[in-house]
Order: C-alpha cells, then structure tokens, then sequence
C-alpha cells in the first residue's frame, strides 16, 4: 500500500476508535474479551430468584419491556426516584406490578466484583429477560449486547410510551410502530402474557363497569367472568390482590394465551382485542396452532425490541449502582 494511504487509513481508525465508534452497534459476545463471565453472573442470580419463586421470570421480561418502550433499553426503569424527580419505577403504570430490582442488584454487585465498571445495567436486564423465558420454558436466544445507561428517569414517560391494557388494536399496532415494531411482532410480544400475573385494577372495569350500556365486557366469556368475579370481589380494596394471566400455565411459556384469547378469556381488553382484527386474529390463530413457531418468532422479536432506541460508544454511562447515576 503507498505510504500515504497507510497514514491516511491509520488515522481514519484512530479516529473511528477516539469517536467510541468501535461498538455504535450491539454485538453478540459484547464482553467475551472484557468481562467473559458476565452472562453466567446474571444468568446465576436469575436462577437462584426463580427457584425460589417462579413467578420472577414474568417480572423480569416485563421489565425489560417497560424499559425499552421509555428513551430505549437504557436501565432507565432502574433508576430510584429523588427529591426533585419521580422516576419511571414510581409511576402508577410501574409501581404496582413491576419486580425483579433486587435480581438486577444482585447481579450487577457481582460483576463490579468480577470486573469494576464494565457490564451496564441495561445489558443486564436484557441478559436477565432472556434468561427467565428460557427458565420459563420458552427458547433461549443470544442478546446483542452493548448498551449503555440512562441518566434519566421520568415518570412522566409511561403515560405516553407503555400501552395499557385497555388500548384497542389500533392504539396498540400504532404504539408499537413508534418503536419500529411489526404488528406481527406485537402479537407476538404480547405472548409474553402466558407467565405471570396482574392486579384486579388492571381489568375490574370489564366486570363491573365496562360502558353506558354494559355492566359487563360481552366480549368476555362468562364463565372466565364469573372467576375472576369471585376472585376480584366488586369494591375491594386490596391493591396486592392478583391472579394469573394464564390460568391453565401461568408459569410455563406456552401456546396457552392465545388459547385464552380464542376462548373469549383473554384478561386484557388489549389481549382480546387480537380478535377484532383480521391481520392480528390470523396469528393468534397461528400462533395456537404452532407454538414452536411462537417460540421461535418470540425469540427474535425480543431480541429486536432489545435494540430500540440503546445507547452505545460514548452516550450514557455505565452506572456502578443500577439504582443511581454516577456522581
């Protein structure tokens, strides 16, 4: 190569490299080189939690939901509320039914112990949602990693940025285009509803006060009605009574909510809305009928919605405690 063009080339790299541009993109293997456990640490401390509750594994994908869908997968649902701020984790869209902190905590405590300031906190509940659908049941997948944290933290963010379960199709393919997500890949995200579980607030409206002209959501299948009746009694005023999102499977990723939804039992209005739609009511169908497909299709619509809006190269920070920015 002529001289010239060595130095011209040599300065272009040291310059890509200065800029942080060297991972301006997620890759799989992110800290092979720099911190080679950090996928064992977190997987370690999600398995721990989840034997001894299984229901973590729900919370902990809805977290890294919640996360992505406000400023990108950023850690910024981490971040503790202060004096002059109310955080994302503190809005009444969060506050109620979001969990698993305590397992990010742990982790994170251990890889500064393995390698200080290397693993974010945002990789970490990207690593941590993969691990718990696998624990679940559901695929493993490999998570692109990269990311870096958020100083921010807006509790004002989730009222325009989570869908709640009352939104309709549109709403919902619309909120989800925002993210550059398919409608297809909404579906199949909201598959994520076979674990877990949710507060009778989240759904008391379709029992006991859907509309002017119906005390109850007809769409609704009455029997599944009547249960949830029994278990969320009308004017109850315990705000930790739940039940499962998936009654036949409520810890194991499966087929199952879609089975729901085909039954007039999906507990969402924003579940069995699916059905009102020709596009969406065909992969519900589909996915019934193919779960393995579902698990498949699962698996990499996570891993896209785990690229939505990151940080990378020099934005953000890598925060030493999940909880707070650096100082």
């Amino acid at each position: 190569m002529n001289p010239k063009k060595l130095n011209y080339a040599i300065i272009v790299l040291v310059i890509y490299f200065l800029n942080g541009n060297a991972h301006s993109q997620l890759e799989v293997g992110f800290y092979t080189y720099s911190c080679g456990m950090a996928e064992f640490i977190v997987k370690d401390e999600v398995r721990k939690s989840f034997n001894k509750n299984p229901g973590i594994a729900a919370g902990l994908v809805r977290m890294h939901f919640h996360d992505c869908f406000i400023r990108g997968c950023d850690a910024s649902v981490l971040l503790d509320s202060t004096l002059s701020n109310i955080a994302e984790k503190d809005s009444p869209a969060n506050k109620p039914s979001l969990r698993g902190f305590e397992v990010i905590d742990n982790a994170k405590a251990k890889l500064e112990e393995e390698r200080k300031g290397i693993v974010s906190c945002a990789d970490i509940v990207a690593f941590a949602a993969r691990d718990s659908v696998e624990l679940a049941g559901g695929l493993g997948y490999d998570v692109p990693a990269g990311r870096r944290d958020e100083k921010i933290s807006l509790a004002s963010d989730t009222r325009t940025e989570l869908p709640p379960p009352t939104f309709n199709v549109n709403q919902l393919t619309q909120l989800f285009a925002k993210k550059g997500l398919t409608q297809d890949e909404m579906v199949t995200l909201s598959g994520v509803h076979t674990i877990g579980r949710s507060h009778c607030s989240a759904f008391s409206k379709r029992l006991y006060n859907f509309s002017s002209t119906s005390i109850q959501d007809p769409s609704l299948d009455p029997s599944y009605a009547a249960l949830l009746k029994r278990q969320c009694p009308q004017g109850n005023t315990n705000q930790n009574l739940v039940v499962p999102m998936d009654p036949s499977s409520p810890g194991t990723a499966d087929e199952g909510y879609y089975n729901d939804i085909l039954a007039n039992r999906g507990l969402f209005t924003s579940d069995q809305t699916f059905l009102t739609n020709t596009g969406t009511a065909r992969k519900v169908h589909q996915n019934a009928r193919n779960p393995y497909l579902w698990s498949n299709k699962f698996a990499d619509a996570m891993v896209k919605m785990g690229q939505v809006g990151v940080l990378t190269g020099n934005a953000g920070e890598i925060r030493t405690n999940c909880r707070v920015v650096n100082s």
